[in-house]
């Protein structure tokens, strides 16, 4: 009796097992597992387990397992949701197919889709087992898609914005150029000719306008596109001309009307690097971005190029466009408005154009910066355009380096530091403007410092005050200065000033700074900063911005580069009393009102130019006899104090020293 028992559990539990292996699963299971795949991106297991067979006969494996993927990535289909309500057990299990309501969202490179489509099920006996399949379209993949249609994304390249000067005049601007190119039929049997004429003149391989007139697409008849001229470069064109099939035609391109004037200030665009791509990474550039270089171009990149438009058409099999399932409208790039003033750039720059050097100059009062120089410089034109290797390798091998940004770097000050010194020290009350200081003969050498000493230039034995000491430039005087200040208060104050701190200004600038370690190492380095030598660096602008307190009543104005985007303020409030920043301007005004002073070559007619001289020298050691010098010269006009330029030249040394560069400043004062 028992083993009967036993034997006919077995079998009941062996019909159970089989009844549970052949249970058909629900449509609603069904589609669950479906979506999961869909989600999952993995179209090949969702054709091969669930279509239906009038969908696998309309859609052929490739066309669902390699297109679909391919269609989503393209799109950049991102956060795809398909759901359903569950269909009611009362309705699947009367018929053999039904009809579910599917919401599908997801984003796309235009924008977000988001539609709802009927997806049908039957119910089937396949490979002697019933189940559930789907009943695909490619309707699914995006709204009113039908086979036999294309989809299209579309690009709409937004339009860069433009930067113009304070004037409204243009820095960078969105022209047109002359483009040189070749009509082959017009050349026939001047081909090699041509091809060595062409790349002489335009700086071009010969074999890389050989390859450009083998190109697939070119017909005799075509004009075969070879180089875009730079503005500068216009002048070749007759000689161009008198080559057989050689004609030119308009071109778009982004056109830099002050040219080497302002190259380092505007910079220029040209097409993303895959290194820039990713560090630009989810910001919306793709590799065929253009993107700014350097300059203003970089620095407000992200107003200037705007965004692009996008859509997604899907066309009919006649070419019409169907409809438009995602679009974003393009956003044209921002113009912006800076406060340099073009006119005071390219003056400057002529000024400096023959020396390599840097200027800053700025609007005292408001904090507006109107020019910032860097000479020599390159032709932005010619980068936008692209550049030959040749004329590149020229730019990188010349020995004064135009392709360096000086007024983003740092430099000794050299006498140019002297009203800082004189500043801090009448602050802190230890020195009066009326106290004196008796120093003979052309060096001095504190007691214990062996044989180190301190040079100057104009040899006065008399009893000279702060006045007489800025009008000479006095070394000695502003060494011993500093010493009786001592370091603490010397550093104190010149952290007041803006050393060892980041100056607040869009543009990046190399910091400023007391030494390299932000103290003072011996009384000697502490002797030599008082008069601009030492570690002492500034850069230009900062240079420029650290005389403002001497025309601001004691406080120092904070830089600005776009316009009317900033209300005036002020980096550092009070860090001289006005008494202190009145005595430092009459001293200025002496040094160049004086005829005995350094910059006396400023003096002129109708103005009231004040300001200070400066040569750094670039010795190894004290020994080094011909060594480089940079000439300083840092001015403004107290009657009408709207404009301070600070000018640093390189290599015065055969110039004649700092007069140089004051009578450059001059000039652009005079102009």
């Amino acid at each position: 009796m028992g083993k009967r028992i036993v034997g006919l559990a077995v079998i009941l539990l062996a019909v159970m097992a089989l009844s549970a292996c052949t249970q058909v699963p629900t449509p609603n299971e069904r589609l669950s597992q479906y979506v999961k795949l869909w989600k999952n991106n993995d179209f090949k297991d969702m054709y091969q387990g669930y279509l239906s067979s009038s969908a696998t006969k309309d859609t052929k494996p490739a066309d669902f397992v390699d297109r679909y993927p391919k269609i989503y990535k393209g799109l950049d289909v991102k956060n795809l949701k398909v759901t359903y309500k569950p269909v009611k057990e009362a309705d699947y299990k009367k018929n053999n197919k039904v009809t579910i309501p599917v919401t599908i969202s997801f984003d796309t490179m235009a924008g977000p889709i988001h539609y709802t489509e009927n997806m049908v099920m039957e119910k089937k006996e396949v490979d002697k087992q019933t189940n559930w399949f789907v009943d695909w379209t490619p309707s699914f993949i995006l709204p009113g898609l039908a086979k036999g249609d294309t989809i299209q994304p579309v690009t709409e390249n937004p339009v860069r914005g433009e930067i113009m000067d304070r004037n409204g005049s243009k820095l960078a601007a969105n022209g047109t150029v002359n483009e040189i190119g070749i009509v082959p039929e017009q050349m026939k049997g001047h081909e090699k000719q041509v091809e060595t004429k062409l790349s002489q003149l335009l700086g071009l391989p010969a074999a890389e306008i050989d390859q450009q007139l083998k190109a697939s697409w070119v017909q005799p008849q075509s004009f075969v596109p070879i180089k875009k001229l730079s503005p500068d470069q216009n002048k070749l064109i007759p000689q161009l001309f008198k080559l057989p099939g050689v004609d030119k035609q308009a071109a778009e391109a982004r056109v830099y009307p002050l040219g080497k004037a302002a190259s380092h200030l505007v910079g220029y665009v040209g097409p993303i690097t895959a290194e820039e791509l990713a560090a630009h990474k989810n910001e919306g550039y793709t590799a065929s971005s253009l993107i700014g270089k350097r300059g203003l171009e970089q620095l407000y990149d992200l107003k200037l190029r705007g965004k692009p438009g996008e859509k997604i058409e899907i066309v009919a099999s006649d070419g019409k466009v169907k409809n438009v399932v995602a679009e974003q409208k393009v956003q044209n790039g921002e113009n912006i408005k800076v406060t340099i003033d073009g006119n005071l750039q390219k003056k400057i720059y002529g000024q400096m154009q023959n020396n390599a050097g840097t200027s800053a100059a700025i609007n005292p009062k408001t904090g507006e910066v109107l020019a910032l120089v860097s000479t020599p410089a390159f032709d932005p034109n010619a980068f936008e355009l692209g550049m030959s290797s040749q004329d590149y390798s020229k730019l990188q091998n010349d020995p004064l380096q135009p392709l360096i940004n000086r007024f983003a770097l740092s430099y000794a000050p050299g006498s140019s530091m002297k009203p800082i010194t004189g500043a801090i020290a009448l602050d802190t009350g230890t020195i009066k403007p009326s106290d004196t200081k008796t120093i003979i003969g052309r060096s001095w050498t504190k007691k214990g410092w062996g044989s180190y000493s301190v040079t100057r230039v104009d040899v006065n034995n008399a009893p000279e005050n702060m006045e007489t000491a800025m009008m000479y430039s006095d070394n000695i005087f502003f060494a011993q200065t500093a010493l009786d200040m001592g370091a603490d208060k010397f550093i104190n104050g010149l952290k007041k000033f803006g050393f060892g701190q980041t100056i607040p200004f869009d543009y990046p600038l190399k910091d400023s700074q007391i030494s390299s370690t932000g103290t003072f190492n011996s009384e000697g380095q502490l002797a030599d900063s008082g008069f601009g030598q030492g570690q002492v660096q500034l850069n230009i602008l900062h240079l420029a911005v650290a005389y403002t307190p001497f025309i601001d009543n004691g406080s120092m104005i904070k830089p600005h580069l776009l316009l009317n985007n900033e209300k005036t303020s002020y980096w550092k409030e009070n860090i001289i009393k006005p008494a202190t920043a009145s005595e430092i301007a009459h001293m200025m005004r002496t040094v160049v009102i004086d005829p005995r002073g350094t910059g006396h070559l400023a003096n002129l007619p109708g103005m009231q130019i004040a300001g200070k001289t400066g040569t750094a020298e670039l010795k190894k050691d004290k020994q080094e006899k011909n060594g480089k010098e940079n000439g300083v010269f840092v001015a403004y006009d107290q009657k009408n104090p709207t404009l301070l330029i600070a000018m640093l030249v390189e290599g015065v040394q055969d110039l004649g020293g700092s007069h140089a560069v004051v009578q450059k400043v001059a000039n652009v004062f005079q102009k």
